[in-house]
């Protein structure tokens, strides 16, 4: 070939990488409110910064007319760009060549992509719109997702792994984007299922569409697989650039400091008057939230999922921060299985990357009920526990409101090696609540009393001044200090600047046994 030869078979294939499955399907895809792969990509990353590999690989299959069908890339995009000026690698699957199907050639890209993120240490991103495995390669394919799957386990924690499903995402498939840290799906166009509605229609009787047995709503309300939920694919780009903007590159670094205007000695004096007095009256934590952090900027995570427990990420002082909060207006701040599995995930991917934990305590207790015993309760409360005790970023607790029980301890208590516990005036901690204790421990003078209420009322009011109190705490040493509400910001702050060196350990071993 001669050097112009050359040049014009570089510029043919490259023509022909970017044209994808062609306009038609390009159209197609546009009109199911979907972009193509490539303006998925030029959304994620800054202008002009993406960087492709592996433009021109091609599958090997010679099977089921598959060789005369060869389009350079295969279905699948594979790169590194920058995103807010920040180095990080991504694949988006390319629906419009064979469905977006997963090759052992593209696969191999995938996982090459993968390998370089875990080297370099820099964030993963994988825009999910696939058919599944590529049925003409058999096994091969299978493979594929396997070494996939590996690739995730071993970048968990050491880089951070986020999963846009941006389109179908069935079978084996879906337990990639399960193992990243933070899964995204976009209205009416993604779902996830291992076993599709014609096979459960089949083999269960069961009529279900793919919408309610895997869509969006059905994935961030209950089951608890997606973490987040947006109207578009520019909305959810838009998202994965900001979740990634509170993280750090890798497990070796800390997350990027930001600058804020908003004074780190402000005071609050609304805050004062948020808690209502009376410890049975709901309230919205978020409220506390948005007022504490940087500019009353929060982005929760999991938001319609256990919505009895708030996580999310926010910034204090310019420093990044993972929130963990009771939620006093939703089953009145409980926790139950559903919240101690979402806070237990949330709280080991901070500690992972070096996030400070703030915790905002508000606790009646674990969620009472045989439907919580015969699922596990105690064994799923126990992931919770373990999350926080096992942590050793920076961890700072204010007790709001109230403390009782076996909660008390779980949620980030002095116990489980928390550096800094605060506490409101109207904190109450104890073993349980007054009312509850009365009734135990004033059974036999109720009993005999000729107004039961009136009794129960007053003892109530005794065992809550001499022993649910932040000051006897305090004076035990559990508790650092009791603090007017309307200081919780600088003194947060002043907290998070302390620790900023913070170093702790844990006795050597290959890893724990959380209880999953």
């Amino acid at each position: 070939m001669t050097r112009e030869e050359k040049l014009e078979e570089l510029r043919r294939r490259h023509t022909l990488a970017e044209a994808g499955g062609g306009e038609q399907r390009r159209a197609k895809q546009h009109a199911e409110g979907k972009l193509s792969a490539r303006e998925r990509l030029e959304l994620l990353f800054d202008e002009g910064t993406f960087e492709e590999l592996g433009e021109f690989v091609e599958h090997n299959c010679r099977d089921f007319g598959m060789d005369a069908q060869r389009i350079p890339g295969d279905g699948v995009i594979t790169g590194y760009g920058l995103i807010n000026d920040r180095l990080a690698y991504a694949f988006a699957q390319d629906f419009t060549v064979f469905g977006g199907s997963l090759s052992e050639a593209n696969a191999a890209k995938i996982c090459k992509t993968m390998d370089l993120a875990l080297k370099v240490g820099a964030p993963l991103i994988g825009l999910n719109d696939s058919g599944g495995a590529r049925i003409q390669e058999g096994v091969a394919s299978l493979a594929g997702y396997a070494d996939i799957f590996l690739r995730n386990t071993l970048a968990s924690g050491v880089v951070p792994q986020i999963s846009a499903v941006m389109g179908p995402c069935a079978g084996g498939a879906v337990y990639s984007p399960a193992i990243t840290d933070f899964v995204l799906m976009v209205e009416n166009s993604s779902y996830m299922f291992v076993t599709g509605p014609d096979v459960i229609r089949t083999v269960m009787h069961e009529d279900v569409t793919k919408e309610d047995l895997g869509g969006p709503r059905t994935h961030s309300a209950t089951s608890g697989v997606s973490h987040f939920v947006t109207r578009d694919d520019a909305e959810c780009l838009a998202l994965v650039r900001e979740l990634l903007s509170f993280m750090p590159q890798n497990n070796r670094e800390d997350a990027p400091f930001v600058e804020s205007n908003d004074p780190a000695d402000r005071r609050d004096p609304e805050l004062d008057n948020l808690v209502p007095a009376e410890s049975d009256r709901p309230y919205d934590i978020k409220e506390i939230i948005h007022r504490v952090v940087d500019d009353g900027y929060f982005l929760e995570v999991h938001a319609q999922f256990a919505r009895n427990l708030v996580v999310g990420f926010a910034r204090l002082g310019g420093y990044s921060v993972g929130i963990v909060a009771n939620q006093p207006a939703v089953l009145a701040g409980c926790l139950d299985i559903d919240a101690s599995v979402k806070g237990a995930r949330f709280v080991r991917f901070c500690d992972a990357f070096n996030i400070p934990l703030i915790t905002f305590e508000d606790v009646p207790g674990f969620l009472p009920g045989t439907q919580q015993e015969f699922g596990g309760i105690i064994r799923h409360g126990a992931k919770l526990l373990f999350a926080f005790a096992e942590a050793t970023v920076p961890k700072l607790t204010v007790i709001t409101r109230k403390a009782y029980g076996g909660a008390y301890c779980v949620m980030s208590s002095k116990h489980i090696r928390t550096d800094v516990n605060f506490a409101y005036p109207m904190a109450e901690i104890s073993v349980m609540g007054p009312e509850g204790a009365v009734n135990i421990v004033n059974r036999r003078e109720l009993l005999k009393a000729k107004d039961p209420e009136k009794l129960r009322k007053e003892k109530s009011e005794e065992y809550r001044n001499r022993f649910a109190n932040p000051y006897i705490a305090a004076e035990r040493g559990y508790v650092d200090a009791v603090i007017a509400p309307r200081d919780t910001r600088p003194r947060l702050i002043h907290a998070l600047r302390m620790l900023e060196n913070k170093r702790d350990t844990t006795p050597p071993k290959k890893h724990g046994n959380i209880p999953l």
